[in-house]
């Protein structure tokens, strides 16, 4: 099931999800100004509660900070998950303009790495071919 995800998120609301995203367990408010610099306490509160609303976040669990319970967030979507449904986002918005054989060709240019790169095309052949034989399989069932 594909992601829909705002497109108003902010480079602030990006660092809170890239804070999270980086860390094993979840944190607190707290926790992820101690982990950002650049962070201030209102402003991290401010965002988790956006965050929140836009479902991009959980309360995973109510911990002590001292002897203060607070909420620690976990995302609901991985970093991978997230760049994945932004990319897809951006490309049906190109679609017209740019072809797929045109921008996979762009991806396997830019890397540099002749093994990754190598790898990248035997996992890429052997998805077409799982592509190919589904297509192949559905267009025998319905006739």
């Amino acid at each position: 099931m594909p992601l829909f995800l705002p497109n108003d998120l902010t480079r602030r609301d990006l660092d809170i999800l890239n804070v999270l995203w980086e860390n094993d367990s979840s944190l607190t408010a707290s926790q992820i100004v101690d982990a950002h610099s650049a962070l201030t306490i209102n402003t991290v509160q401010a965002v988790l509660r956006k965050l929140l609303k836009k479902k991009l976040i959980e309360i995973d669990k109510i911990v002590y900070s001292g002897t203060v319970l607070c909420r620690s967030y976990k995302p609901t979507i991985s970093a991978d998950e997230f760049a994945l449904s932004h990319f897809n986002d951006e490309y049906r918005k190109l679609k017209g303009r740019i072809s797929m054989s045109t921008l996979m060709s762009t991806l396997l240019d830019s890397e540099t790495d002749s093994e990754i790169l190598q790898n990248n095309i035997k996992d890429l052949k052997d998805m077409l071919d799982n592509y190919k034989s589904s297509i192949g399989s559905k267009g025998g069932q319905e006739t």
